[in-house]
Formats: C-alpha cells, structure tokens, sequence
C-alpha cells in the first residue's frame, strides 16, 4: 500500500508540469516563462514536501492542492509584481537595488565569523522534466557576472546545483562516463569561482534518486563520487556536497549513502576538500531529531577528518521555503537551537545550506537571529543563502544581481553584517 501510494504521489506531483504546455514546453523562450522558473520550483518543492507528509491519500487536503496551484499560477503573465528598483543618482548606469548596511552590532556577544559564507547559484539543476535538456532552454550555468558581484562584496562560497541525469547519461548509468559537455560546464563555472579565491560546493541535485528511482547502492554511489571527485582532486577550493535534500528515505540508508561517497571521494586521491553530507527529510536542521538525523549520523567517518553536516532551514509556517511570511522574528534561532545542541554534544560542525525568507521586518529580523545564533555557537562553518542564479526573475528569495527580491533588503540588513 505504501509503496503504491508513493508511485501515485510522484505521479501526482509531475502530472501538473506538462499540463502547462506539454513536452515542448519551454521556460527559457519568453520572459515571462523565464519569470515562473522561480515560481514553478517553489510550487514543486511545496507540492513534494506537502506529498511526503501524507501518510495516505486520507490526508490530502484540496485546500493544500489549491494554496500550490495558486503558488504556481501567480507568475504567469500579468500577475506577477515588479521587483523595486531605484536608478542611480544622474542617470544612465545599471539600475540597482542596494542599500546601506546596518552596524554589525545586532548580533551581540562573541562571535566567530563564517569560514563559509555566500549563496546558492542555481540553474543547471532546472528543467528535471527535460532530460538531458538543451543548454539556454531547459538549464543554464551561473553567470560570470553574479559571482563578480558577491566576491566584491565579502562573499566566498558558491554551491552550485547540477542534476545527476545530465552528469551520468541514463544510457551509461550511474558507474558509467560522464557527459563531457556538461562536465565542462560544471568545470567552467568551479573554475571561474576559485580563481577568485572563493570555494565552490558541487551538488547533485536530486534528492538522492536518479532516473526516477531511490539511490540504494552504496557501491555503485561510491564509483560514481569516486569519478568525479577525480575530475577536481585538484582544486582544494572545490567541497564535494554528497546530495541535495535527501527525503522519503530511512536516515540510517542515507547516512549509508553519505559514508560510501565519503569512501569514494578519499579513494580518488581528494584529501585536501570539505565533504557535506546531508539527512533525510530535506535535511532539515528544525526535525534533525525526530527524522532519526541525529542517531543516524553520529558514526560518519572521514579518514582525513574535514567534513561537515549540512543542514537547511527555511522560516515559513512549513519550512518548505514557499512563502514570504515568516512564522516570527524570532524563528530562525528557535528553529537552529536543536540541531546546534547535537551538533555541540557530538563535537561536530555544521554548514547551513540554504536558508530563505521573505524581503519584511520579520523575516530579516528572523534571518538575523538565526545568523547570529549560528556565529556565537561555535559550531557552524558558514551559511548559504538560496539562491541566486540568473532565471528566477521577481522570485521572493531570489538574491541574483542587480534587482533580485532579496538584493535590496535581505542582502544589506540580513546577511552583509555578518561577514
């Protein structure tokens, strides 16, 4: 019954995408598509939290249904608000949507500054429906120019999204060669970020499945981090993120999973890079306890001892990331404070990698707590904003320069004062 139901729940959640126009459908062809990616990847990252809740097709409420459709159907043409922007004094120039920082003094107390600390860069992970895609249409790579943009201003860590499907074609298989063109993308992008002296964290972003179907080899999961770990055992700038958000899979099978690429990664030779692994339940840092995490992951071992927890946490009424409002100013730490006390007890340190919320008083107020309960908790390595990348449009937590959402407040008030 159980394993029905999860058929019909991916069923469910994937029917929807080419109702919208089909197979050739094409976000990347007109503006305003290109303005419902961010949109649309809410709307599925809402609909699969909201699936992997129901325990039977009992539990699903049309409520729900309709708050997901309305979260998609919001971007289409017409709908959509115009981000606000302001054009610099005299005319002419880019327009921008900067404002000054506040003083660093809203965090008090002793603070240790994040060795880690940036933003997603998204793209390449898009178009999941289209596989292997077409560069420009379907996926992109980061721009050049954003990361320009977050290097001048303090930052220095980027993790970039990619999809396991265009990385390891379905014809070869996981243990199988890689698609070089897309490899060089991915190589393009890690070597445009260390070049500047940032750190670039590499991601299959796939929630541990690959063509459809749970990952459950763990040797086969070596090989494959074994290969590519071979192809930037070089660089020690690069960190090797094992998988994005992991969920609907038993931790100690994830935890498995996570020890097998650390095997794999240390077995190419990468001994110098920063390994993250990631929990079951979207790794979530707010049910790092109760989604059996914090047993799970008590027994990782990495013989060069330099990895890391990675843990997300958004601050919406579900912690699925989907919407502006922030359950309360005080959220964020509230939301940390389990999964710092582990991470303290089992003398363990932790990286945030994606964090959100809306461009409001709350919600800064709430991301500023939880930055500054990480930075005087000793613990935490750096924390990751989701997320730039060149397609989201007027998205509430896009951050990509120069007139993303989340530039003109967020960014200032929110993140540069802890740098």
């Amino acid at each position: 019954m159980q394993a029905s139901f999860a058929r019909q729940k991916r069923h469910e959640v994937h029917f929807l995408y080419p109702r919208l126009g089909g197979d050739s459908f094409s976000v990347g062809h007109t503006s305003a598509f290109s303005r419902c990616l961010g949109t649309m990847r809410s709307f599925y990252k809402l609909m699969g939290a909201y699936y992997n809740r129901a325990k039977t097709t009992a539990d699903l409420q049309p409520a729900t249904l309709v708050q997901s459709v309305h979260t998609l159907t919001h971007c289409l043409p017409g709908t959509a608000p115009a981000p606000t922007t302001t054009s610099p004094s005299g005319g002419g120039g880019a327009t921008t949507t900067t404002s000054t920082a506040p003083s660093s003094s809203i965090c008090s107390g002793s603070r240790t500054k994040f060795k880690y600390f940036g933003v997603n860069e998204s793209g390449a992970e898009f178009g999941d429906t289209a596989i292997p895609g077409v560069l420009g249409t379907d996926y992109t790579w980061p721009s050049p120019s954003s990361i320009d943009y977050f290097t001048s201003q303090g930052f220095n860590t980027f993790r970039i999204p990619f999809k396991l499907e265009r990385m390891s074609p379905l014809s070869s298989g996981l243990t199988g060669s890689f698609d070089q063109t897309y490899l060089s993308g991915l190589k393009t992008i890690v070597n445009y970020i260390t070049s500047k002296g940032a750190f670039a964290a590499i991601e299959p972003h796939n929630y541990m499945r690959y063509n459809n179907a749970v990952i459950t080899s763990t040797s086969d999961f070596q090989t494959w981090w074994r290969n590519l770990a071979n192809e930037f055992k070089s660089n020690s700038n690069v960190i090797f993120d094992v998988m994005n958000e992991p969920n609907g899979i038993d931790a100690g099978t994830v935890a498995q999973l996570n020890q097998a690429a650390i095997n794999g990664i240390r077995a190419a030779g990468a001994t110098s890079q920063l390994i993250l692994v990631e929990g079951t339940s979207w790794t979530g840092a707010w049910t790092w306890e109760s989604s059996g995490n914090a047993a799970a992951f008590t027994n990782i071992k990495d013989p060069n001892n330099n990895f890391a927890i990675q843990m997300h946490q958004y601050l919406d009424s579900d912690g699925s990331g989907t919407s502006a409002t922030c359950v309360s100013s005080t959220i964020g730490a509230e939301r940390l404070q389990v999964a710092t006390n582990w991470l303290k007890t089992n003398n363990l340190k932790g990286v945030l990698g994606e964090i959100g919320a809306g461009s409001n008083p709350t919600c800064i107020t709430a991301v500023q707590g939880a930055l500054c309960a990480m930075q005087t908790s000793g613990v935490w390595l750096g924390a990751l904003w989701w997320a730039a990348g060149p397609w989201w449009g007027d998205y509430f937590t896009s951050i990509e320069p120069p007139s993303g959402a989340a530039v003109s407040q967020i960014l200032p008030q929110a993140l540069k004062p802890f740098l």
